[in-house]
Protein backbone atom coordinates (compact mmCIF):
# COMPACT_ATOMS: atom_id res chain seq x y z
CA UNK A 1 0.00 0.00 0.00
CA UNK A 2 1.69 3.39 -1.07
CA UNK A 3 0.59 6.61 0.67
CA UNK A 4 1.04 10.41 -0.39
CA UNK A 5 0.43 13.00 1.83
CA UNK A 6 0.92 16.85 1.15
CA UNK A 7 2.76 17.50 4.30
CA UNK A 8 6.47 16.67 5.46
CA UNK A 9 6.75 14.12 8.03
CA UNK A 10 9.67 13.16 10.41
CA UNK A 11 11.70 10.09 9.48
CA UNK A 12 11.78 7.21 12.79
CA UNK A 13 14.61 5.36 13.94
CA UNK A 14 15.86 3.44 16.99
CA UNK A 15 19.22 3.72 18.86
CA UNK A 16 20.25 0.88 21.20
CA UNK A 17 22.49 1.22 25.00
CA UNK A 18 24.24 -1.81 25.46
CA UNK A 19 26.25 -1.71 28.95
CA UNK A 20 28.46 -4.61 29.96
CA UNK A 21 30.77 -4.85 32.21
CA UNK A 22 34.07 -5.41 32.06
CA UNK A 23 37.68 -5.74 34.70
CA UNK A 24 35.28 -4.12 37.49
CA UNK A 25 34.07 -1.27 35.00
CA UNK A 26 30.87 -0.47 33.00
CA UNK A 27 31.42 -0.33 28.96
CA UNK A 28 29.05 1.04 26.24
CA UNK A 29 29.27 -0.22 22.81
CA UNK A 30 29.69 2.01 20.43
CA UNK A 31 30.46 1.98 16.25
CA UNK A 32 31.95 3.79 14.31
CA UNK A 33 29.85 5.25 11.05
CA UNK A 34 31.41 4.12 8.06
CA UNK A 35 29.17 6.45 5.99
CA UNK A 36 27.98 10.47 6.50
CA UNK A 37 26.89 12.20 7.92
CA UNK A 38 29.75 12.00 10.94
CA UNK A 39 31.70 9.69 9.28
CA UNK A 40 34.28 7.97 11.26
CA UNK A 41 32.68 9.33 14.02
CA UNK A 42 31.80 6.74 16.44
CA UNK A 43 27.75 6.64 17.77
CA UNK A 44 25.37 3.50 19.47
CA UNK A 45 24.15 1.10 16.95
CA UNK A 46 21.04 1.79 15.40
CA UNK A 47 18.92 3.23 12.27
CA UNK A 48 16.15 3.14 9.98
CA UNK A 49 12.66 1.43 11.30
CA UNK A 50 11.27 -0.90 8.43
CA UNK A 51 7.91 -0.95 7.37
CA UNK A 52 7.57 -3.95 8.65
CA UNK A 53 8.57 -4.42 12.11
CA UNK A 54 8.23 -2.88 15.43
CA UNK A 55 10.73 -0.49 17.06
CA UNK A 56 11.82 -3.44 19.40
CA UNK A 57 12.20 -5.97 16.50
CA UNK A 58 14.26 -2.75 14.15
CA UNK A 59 16.66 -2.08 17.36
CA UNK A 60 17.44 -5.68 17.64
CA UNK A 61 17.84 -5.79 13.73
CA UNK A 62 20.41 -3.30 13.68
CA UNK A 63 22.29 -3.92 16.62
CA UNK A 64 22.51 -7.42 14.89
CA UNK A 65 23.80 -5.96 11.52
CA UNK A 66 25.81 -3.06 12.69
CA UNK A 67 27.72 -5.19 15.79
CA UNK A 68 27.16 -8.86 15.23
CA UNK A 69 25.34 -9.23 18.75
CA UNK A 70 22.20 -10.81 18.47
CA UNK A 71 19.56 -10.00 22.02
CA UNK A 72 16.58 -11.53 22.36
CA UNK A 73 14.93 -8.16 23.93
CA UNK A 74 16.03 -4.97 24.93
CA UNK A 75 13.79 -2.20 27.24
CA UNK A 76 12.24 0.54 25.84
CA UNK A 77 14.30 3.70 27.63
CA UNK A 78 12.72 7.10 25.68
CA UNK A 79 12.12 9.13 22.61
CA UNK A 80 14.67 11.76 21.23
CA UNK A 81 13.17 14.43 19.38
CA UNK A 82 15.22 17.80 19.37
CA UNK A 83 14.40 18.70 15.79
CA UNK A 84 17.98 19.39 14.30
CA UNK A 85 19.37 16.14 15.79
CA UNK A 86 19.94 14.75 12.34
CA UNK A 87 21.68 16.99 9.67
CA UNK A 88 20.08 14.69 7.05
CA UNK A 89 16.58 15.59 7.99
CA UNK A 90 13.37 15.48 10.47
CA UNK A 91 14.33 12.59 12.49
CA UNK A 92 12.89 11.49 15.63
CA UNK A 93 14.73 8.02 17.25
CA UNK A 94 13.38 5.88 20.03
CA UNK A 95 16.36 4.43 22.72
CA UNK A 96 16.18 0.84 23.92
CA UNK A 97 19.00 -0.44 25.79
CA UNK A 98 19.86 -3.62 27.24
CA UNK A 99 22.73 -4.53 30.36
CA UNK A 100 24.83 -7.59 29.97
CA UNK A 101 26.91 -9.36 33.02
CA UNK A 102 30.00 -9.07 30.65
CA UNK A 103 31.23 -7.93 27.20
CA UNK A 104 30.37 -9.49 24.33
CA UNK A 105 32.67 -10.32 21.08
CA UNK A 106 31.70 -7.60 18.57
CA UNK A 107 32.53 -6.66 15.00
CA UNK A 108 31.55 -4.21 12.66
CA UNK A 109 29.21 -4.85 9.88
CA UNK A 110 26.14 -3.31 7.33
CA UNK A 111 26.82 0.58 7.86
CA UNK A 112 29.64 -0.12 10.65
CA UNK A 113 32.88 0.18 9.91
CA UNK A 114 33.95 -0.91 13.58
CA UNK A 115 32.25 -1.98 16.79
CA UNK A 116 34.09 -1.34 20.20
CA UNK A 117 32.91 -1.62 24.20
CA UNK A 118 34.49 1.66 25.49
CA UNK A 119 34.39 2.29 29.29
CA UNK A 120 31.63 4.86 30.06
CA UNK A 121 34.26 7.33 31.53
CA UNK A 122 36.46 7.52 28.41
CA UNK A 123 34.19 7.67 25.30
CA UNK A 124 35.11 9.18 22.14
CA UNK A 125 33.66 12.09 20.22
CA UNK A 126 30.08 10.77 19.41
CA UNK A 127 28.01 11.52 16.35
CA UNK A 128 24.52 13.34 15.82
CA UNK A 129 23.15 13.79 19.78
CA UNK A 130 24.42 10.70 21.00
CA UNK A 131 26.54 11.76 24.19
CA UNK A 132 23.50 13.31 25.35
CA UNK A 133 21.14 10.45 24.95
CA UNK A 134 24.16 8.74 26.57
CA UNK A 135 24.85 11.36 29.33
CA UNK A 136 20.67 11.37 30.04
CA UNK A 137 20.42 7.56 30.17
CA UNK A 138 23.34 7.81 33.06
CA UNK A 139 21.18 10.42 34.67
CA UNK A 140 18.74 8.52 34.65
CA UNK A 141 20.13 5.54 35.94
CA UNK A 142 21.41 7.55 38.92
CA UNK A 143 19.09 10.04 39.90
CA UNK A 144 17.61 7.17 42.25
CA UNK A 145 14.05 9.06 41.32
CA UNK A 146 11.60 5.79 41.08
CA UNK A 147 9.44 7.33 38.30
CA UNK A 148 11.96 8.61 35.88
CA UNK A 149 14.73 5.91 36.49
CA UNK A 150 16.02 3.33 34.87
CA UNK A 151 15.78 0.10 36.65
CA UNK A 152 18.90 -1.95 36.42
CA UNK A 153 19.62 -5.88 38.01
CA UNK A 154 21.60 -4.63 40.29
CA UNK A 155 24.34 -7.59 39.60
CA UNK A 156 24.23 -6.70 35.99
CA UNK A 157 24.21 -3.08 35.71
Amino acid sequence: MQFTYSYPRPALTVDAIVVAFHEMEKHILLVQRSNEPFRNFWALPGGFVNMDETLEQACLRELMEETGIALANMKQFRAFDAVSRDPRDRTISIVFFACLPEILEAKGGDDAALAFWFPIKELPQLAFDHADIIRRFLESYQSGNEAESVRFPPAIC
